[in-house]
């Protein structure tokens, strides 16, 4: 119920918006022909109440997960667009308003509202705003449109050397891949999906981490790309973790049911059927030629919102005599709120969860995204004192079907002894 009054109320401010930016743009466009006019009515109300119409369908009907993605989509680029022109259409008003009481005040008749120049062609300050409003609309809609095109399935190899001071001999070079944020509810490319493991198993790794959210809400999402993630395998095995999206909590609530119950079981099959040992604060010990590290891993554990199942004290449960111990932990945010401070034992932590927002600036010198001012651990590598953590920034994608300068990441580690 409270979903459909937010979306109600949202869709009814988007319609007033539209009202509003439709107005405006007629204003500044009034030389256009009749015939000109008509059709730019028409497409502008089509596309906008279809989208509205289809927001709801796409929520709450059964669509196919590829029309559902493309109508969000749709919904999401335009209202963005939409929201960059706002400011300028409400300067502009402002603006007249203001010129307006001031002519009252002085009690002058109206005259001619000053011009402006662009180049060399006269033009209102009402229609310089509207049209530089439209022009910073399109920016967002073009970069946003292109990291859907090239952004979504362009894997990216990460190469890190990971020192560990305590690193058995027998572990000195060997090579570990770090995968996260699968998201399979969001795909729409099978074939893209596919060669992003292809890129993964040509680079033969000894082992492989996968830290949590394998699907968006329910573990069916899951059932299409099953096959191809049962192709991740490695001579040392493959260990998982679930993110926050993996329990069902943002489909049934944070309470229980039996098909709550029911989806969490299938998710723990579901692991279980593609090969991949599942780590529910437990840990297992890795043995290579006599000599041992750990790999921890525990369920999610993040910090506000998000929920905290991870039991760190069973996870590290008779690891004392492990030289090494690498922990799998969905929530970078685990790292500062719990590990630092109550786990120094623990050597490495491997997180994904931010996506990186799926938009910033990622060089090999400097990094940006605006997801930074909410989590200070957001992407690569972190050090602090003798304890290290590796944020993944994801294989898939959630929500924005796209990335744009943060780009889906394959990590691929080579451990040596510091």
């Amino acid at each position: 119920m409270g979903r459909t009054i937010f979306l109600t109320v949202l869709c009814f401010i988007v319609i007033l918006f539209d009202i509003y930016c439709y107005n405006a743009i007629l204003a500044v466009f009034k030389n256009w022909k009749q015939s000109t006019k008509q059709f730019f009515k028409r497409a502008w109300w089509v596309v906008n109440i279809s989208l509205i119409i289809g927001v709801f369908c796409a929520i709450y009907l059964n669509l196919f997960l590829t029309a559902r993605a493309i109508i969000l989509v749709a919904f999401f680029l335009l209202t963005a667009s939409k929201a960059i022109i706002l400011p300028f259409l409400l300067i502009d008003d402002l603006r007249r308003l203001i010129i307006k009481f001031s002519r009252l005040l002085k009690r002058k008749k109206p005259v001619e509202a000053a011009k402006e120049t662009i180049a060399g062609e006269p033009i209102s300050r009402s229609s310089f705003l509207v049209k530089a409003g439209l022009i910073a609309g399109a920016i967002p809609l073009s970069s946003l449109s292109w990291g859907i095109i090239s952004g979504a399935y362009d894997y990216q190899i990460r190469r890190v050397n990971l020192k560990l001071p305590n690193l058995p001999s027998a572990f000195d070079g060997i090579t570990m891949a770090q995968v996260s944020d699968i998201h399979s509810g969001s795909f729409y490319n099978k074939t893209a999906v596919k060669g992003g493991v292809e890129m993964l198993l040509a680079e033969k790794p000894d082992f492989v981490f996968f830290t949590g959210d394998l699907v968006n809400n329910l573990t069916s999402e899951v059932k299409d790309y099953q096959d191809i993630f049962s192709k991740v395998t490695a001579p040392l095995g493959v260990y998982s973790v679930l993110g926050n999206h993996d329990y069902g909590d943002y489909h049934f609530g944070r309470g229980s049911s039996p098909a709550k119950v029911k989806n969490l079981q299938d998710m723990v099959a579901t692991h279980k059927i593609m090969g991949w040992d599942l780590l529910m604060n437990e840990h297992r010990r890795l043995k290579v030629d006599g000599e041992e590290i750990g790999i921890l891993g525990i369920e999610n554990w993040g910090m506000g919102r998000f929920p905290k199942y991870g039991k760190m004290e069973l996870a590290t449960q008779n690891t004392d005599d492990l030289p090494v111990k690498l922990l799998l932990s969905h929530d970078p945010s685990h790292w500062r709120g719990e590990v630092l401070q109550k786990y120094p034992q623990i050597d490495a932590m491997f997180s994904g969860h931010t996506h990186g927002m799926q938009f910033g600036v990622r060089l090999k010198e400097t990094q940006w995204s605006p997801i930074q001012y909410i989590y200070k651990e957001w992407a690569g590598l972190y050090a602090e004192q003798q304890q290290q953590l590796y944020v993944n920034v994801g294989y898939g994608f959630l929500g924005y079907p796209g990335r744009v300068g943060i780009l889906p990441e394959i990590t691929i580690f080579t451990l040596s002894k510091a």
